[in-house]
């Protein structure tokens, strides 16, 4: 259904949106949408809509994604030198240690990723508002044009999250460089578009809406920008967050998946828990290409891959130390120990175990365990057909917990941590049970500096309030693109050690705006610290 969807979609948007030269004036002209020919329909929607998600698959799981810029910049995973390669002049290495520039290339991708979605929701917001694309049903244009102002607020919120002071631009007839923005107006630009069109959207879960905001994911967004509103802000919005996400959770729309990694197969479309998702297809819809920046090269053998993998990445050593051994999520979401072909050969055996990110003669292909979150099916190719998970249920349900946990309700956020904790722990079930008390100690991860391999300046998390819930957070969404903010959040991004990482200042909170873009724009000014 997927495949056949997608390819439904782009050839309507090859038609529909095609600006080439006609050179054949006896043929008709698709260069352009005419009102007397365009009558659009229910069925039209998807191909409207299409150029506003479609730069999303570059922008998440694609090579230097948003997945990259929020998991190397944590505690979480890692891109050391390899045997071959993976210097690259230093850019993981300095996103691991937050010495990024103005010139690194995550970061600017990023920016314009999201301003080509919005630039795309602006001009088919101005092609339906001054009548290019005509609708006569009033309700059906209401809804689409709620759907395209939020689909612009998620582009915004990410950058409101990384950048903090950018320009708003709605205008797309606007010649002028748009100005630039403070972070606070960037919050409320986003929660107003929010709030605004939230009660226009589809309540629909279904293969119309999949990949697309309905009603349920704008207010997931909703909840995840009011979780982080005192980092944006200064002010916590804990009660307005619950507020939210208990008109999802009370919907019954969505359930947490008995088995966790349904989330994350091949055809995760059917999962009932994943309320968000960026699309993808092996051919049709290319870009998720995590497993090859993570296995490594000889473990083609072990899922006979149609491409060698590259073998980059791979979990924090200290990271794992604080999984519960019983915990299924550590063998669902990382690749570790012996690594075994189909004709049953242990190609290699990956260890937890890293020595220095900028080792001169590279960290051994056996050093650190390799992403498996998302499955990598039998004879995948360079691309995956796994969709990406931006929102699901479980991340609806531990906002809330982490709201009631913050307004001193601490045992009615553990009852809902253990919820989620109790498929993880099948094999164990006491276990899978978390008390209040429990969630207000400190974190479990061993905070330090690493050098060959052992920890010689060591830290501890115990000092890190509400530390527990952190670990939590890191257990449940790692590798999700989750754990920068998340850190920031709890307040150990910019003050803790970890691996070669070492604090550099809480100007590290924001990413800079690159030299490109500044120079494009007189009236940007540079973050603080850059």
């Amino acid at each position: 259904m997927k495949r056949i969807k997608l390819y439904f979609l782009f050839i309507s948007l090859f038609i529909l949106f095609c600006i080439g030269a006609c050179t054949n004036l006896n043929v008709p002209d698709y260069s352009e949408i005419v009102t007397d020919n365009f009558h659009p329909t229910e069925d039209d929607i998807a191909s409207l809509i299409a150029p506003v998600y479609t730069v999303m698959r570059p922008m998440w799981a694609g090579w230097d994604g948003n997945f990259d810029l929020q998991e190397e910049s944590s505690d979480e995973i890692t891109t050391p030198v390899r045997p071959n390669g993976w210097y690259d002049g230093g850019t993981y290495i300095r996103m691991h240690k937050h010495l990024w520039t103005p010139n690194e290339w995550q970061p600017e991708n990023l920016w314009l990723n999201c301003y080509s979605g919005i630039n795309a929701a602006n001009r088919v917001l101005y092609q339906i508002q001054s009548g290019a694309v005509p609708m006569s049903d009033s309700n059906q244009k209401r809804a689409l044009i709620a759907e395209l102002k939020v689909a612009r607020a998620f582009y915004y919120y990410e950058l409101l999250d990384n950048f903090g002071n950018v320009p708003i631009s709605t205008d797309y007839t606007a010649t002028e460089p748009p100005k630039q923005s403070t972070r606070q107006e960037v919050y409320n630009f986003v929660v107003n578009e929010l709030l605004e069109n939230i009660p226009y959207l589809s309540e629909d879960v279904s293969p119309k809406t999949y990949g697309r905001f309905n009603k349920w994911a704008a207010e997931t967004l909703l909840a995840k920008v009011y979780l982080n509103a005192q980092v944006y802000t200064g002010t916590p919005e804990w009660d307005k967050c619950i507020q939210v996400c208990d008109d999802i959770i009370n919907s019954g729309k969505y359930i947490l998946e008995p088995n966790y990694r349904n989330n994350f197969v091949t055809n995760n479309e059917n999962s009932r828990e994943n309320i968000f998702v960026v699309p993808y297809d092996e051919t049709l819809a290319p870009g998720f290409i995590i497993h090859m920046k993570t296995l490594r090269p000889v473990m083609q053998k072990v899922f006979n891959l149609q491409a060698q993998p590259w073998g980059g990445s791979c979990a924090t050593p200290q990271f794992i130390k604080t999984y519960d051994p019983d915990d299924e999520r550590l063998k669902d979401t990382w690749l570790m120990g012996p690594q075994v072909s189909p004709q049953g050969d242990t190609v290699i055996t990956l260890l937890d175990t890293l020595i220095n990110i900028d080792q001169p003669n590279g960290n051994p292909f056996s050093y650190g365990y390799c992403i498996g979150k998302y499955e990598i099916k039998m004879g995948a190719k360079s691309n995956l057909s796994n969709d990406f998970v931006i929102f699901r249920y479980a991340d609806v349900l531990m906002m809330k917990a982490e709201c009631l946990l913050r307004t001193g309700q601490a045992d009615e956020a553990a009852a809902i941590v253990t919820q989620v904790r109790e498929r993880a722990f099948k094999s164990n079930p006491s276990k899978a049970v978390v008390t209040g008390a429990e969630l207000m100690q400190g974190s479990s991860y061993p905070y330090g500096y690493v050098e060959n391999g052992s920890i010689v300046h060591y830290e501890g998390g115990s000092d890190v309030q509400y530390g527990r819930f952190l670990d939590e957070l890191g257990w449940e969404f790692a590798a999700e693109a989750h754990r920068r903010q998340d850190m920031i959040r709890f307040g150990v991004y910019s003050t803790k050690e970890w691996f070669q990482h070492e604090p550099v200042g809480n100007y590290d909170q924001l990413f800079p705006i690159a030299e490109d873009v500044l120079n494009s724009n007189p009236n940007l000014k540079q973050n603080p610290g850059y």
